[in-house]
């Protein structure tokens, strides 16, 4: 029987790796439900419970790259279907980045037996851990920040209104905080030990006052938008086929698309009308019949209109191409241009080209695009409009940079094609919801393909559209102006938190060198 016991050992560890990556997976949509995150690290902890600190890194790496391919599966797809590249391009690129991000996984589990062998208390150090590498893990190298922890619980009102204050890191140190005791009452009930009654307490209340506060804070912002204006917006989304996007031939039919679409559902001329990313997919700087034809489109409907279209400049000989936003007075006046500042990497541009020039874009397209130059508001009739192009709308900074900017709305306008009929569009949807709830301001989505939706201040989606659908969604907006405590502050609670476990990590140090001198 000795013989099987490290058999047994390691066969139970690697189940219960495989099963936490599986349930971060299922956290997200479309194929689960937020809920799991709450016991999705529950098996991994069960698996660092004897480990030494490069045991749980290798167990942590595998944990999040199983998590990681099942959550960016569909980049395969981008690449192979859109990218023209081979399939074993398409699945090594998809490995490679899951990959890196298993990285910070991996780090964790590492961070956690470290801390655990110095002393520290695994209830405060691990969502510590997790929320400050989970914050590097959105700003190094450009960021990342697709699916973070908390935004598998999009759907839970109450929960998630505590991102005006914390940001979306609150809700991960709580879900990780959770885990951590779930795990440890299991393990006590197994081991017949004293039951963690003081962190059973102290995550209890930690739920409690996230709870109570989003019953609060929603009854709060239902009472501000009582009193607000209200709006009517016009959402189109016209189903173009990525494959003929771009072909010349299909330009003007695509403007008949959205211009019927535009037109068939307005009953009064207040209100706006929002196209998706690039919906006018040639240079509107261009003098022409198609530029004209959007012209006349804003002047029809006497309504305000934005839109996506790319754009370019010359400098110093060279054309820099942009990806833009316009913004049309009802009176078919140009109010103004956004150029997206946050670009995708290898879709929009290739960093590092000059170490490795060898490699190119990913995602065929016009060309590197270059970043614009901050996130201004476009602003039409008094109301100014905070623009945030496809990725953009996963970075909580560049809502939080309009906010501050005093824009009244946010309109997120993207072209989900690229990801067909995959987990990508619901995955994007899920966070764009909270940057309403970050900053307090409704939030308009028109995309592509789907899915389209108007989100309001507490972070319901009022209504949405479904993929490949050519629709038209029609609803109101209201313009409220309640300041937030994270658009003021940002991430200030991220700070605390890396403060907090190097501060914990020093007073156990000074605990074991004050028994170490007394012994």
């Amino acid at each position: 029987m000795t013989f099987y016991k490290p058999y047994w050992k390691s066969f139970s560890n690697l189940a219960a790796t495989f099963v936490t990556g599986l349930l971060l997976f299922l956290s997200f949509p479309k194929f689960g439900s937020g809920i799991l995150a709450w016991v999705a690290l529950v098996p991994l902890f069960y698996a660092l419970r004897d480990a030494k600190p490069w045991e749980g890194f290798k167990t942590g790496f595998l944990a999040g790259l199983i998590a990681h391919v099942g959550i960016l599966y569909w980049i395969y797809y981008v690449i192979v279907q859109y990218g023209y590249l081979p399939i074993y391009a398409g699945i090594t690129a998809m490995l490679l980045l899951a990959a890196y991000l298993s990285l910070y996984t991996a780090c964790f589990a590492m961070g956690v037996i470290f801390l655990r062998e110095r002393g520290n208390a695994v209830f405060l150090s691990a969502p510590l851990l997790w929320t400050t590498l989970e914050f590097a893990r959105s700003h190094l190298l450009t960021g990342f920040p697709w699916e973070n922890l908390a935004y598998s619980q999009y759907l839970y009102v109450n929960i998630i209104q505590v991102a005006d204050i914390t940001g979306i890191y609150g809700i991960t140190f709580t879900i990780v905080m959770i885990n951590t005791v779930l795990y440890n009452v299991l393990a006590t009930r197994f081991r017949r030990g004293r039951y963690p009654a003081g962190e059973i307490a102290t995550a209890c209340t930690i739920l409690l006052v996230i709870y109570g506060y989003g019953l609060f804070r929603t009854a709060d912002i239902h009472e501000s938008l009582k009193k607000a204006s209200t709006v009517e917006v016009v959402i189109v989304q016209g189903n173009i086929d990525q494959n003929i996007k771009w072909d010349e031939h299909y330009q003007t039919e695509t403007l008949d698309i959205y211009r019927t679409l535009s037109l068939g559902v307005i009953t009064a001329q207040d209100g706006f009308i929002v196209w998706p990313e690039t919906a006018a997919p040639f240079y509107f700087e261009h003098p022409g019949p198609l530029r004209e034809a959007v012209l006349d489109l804003a002047r029809i409907s006497g309504r305000t209109l934005l839109f996506g279209s790319p754009s370019y400049e010359e400098e110093n000989g060279r054309v820099l191409f942009m990806n833009s936003a316009y913004l049309l007075r009802p009176d078919g006046v140009v109010a103004g241009r956004y150029d997206k500042v946050h670009l995708v990497p290898y879709g929009e541009y290739v960093p590092l080209r000059q170490l490795f020039p060898f490699i190119g874009k990913l995602v065929a397209g016009v060309g590197d695009f270059r970043s614009g130059k901050g996130f201004v508001p476009l602003v039409s009739d008094g109301r100014r409009f905070g623009v945030l192009i496809c990725y953009e709308g996963i970075f909580p900074e560049a809502a939080r940079n309009y906010k501050r900017k005093r824009a009244d709305l946010l309109v997120n306008i993207t072209n989900d094609a690229w990801f067909g009929r995959t987990s990508a569009p619901y995955q994007h949807l899920s966070m764009t919801v909270f940057r309403a709830v970050e900053n307090r301001l409704y939030l308009v989505r028109a995309a592509n393909t789907g899915v389209s939706a108007i989100i309001d201040p507490t972070g319901v989606i009022l209504s949405r559209t479904n993929i490949f659908e050519r629709t038209v969604l029609k609803g109101d907006v209201k313009f409220i102006d309640v300041e937030t405590f994270y658009t003021a502050y940002g991430d200030l609670f991220v700070y605390l938190c890396g403060l907090l476990l190097i501060l914990s990590d020093f007073i156990q140090k000074r605990r074991r060198n004050h028994a170490g001198r007394n012994s």
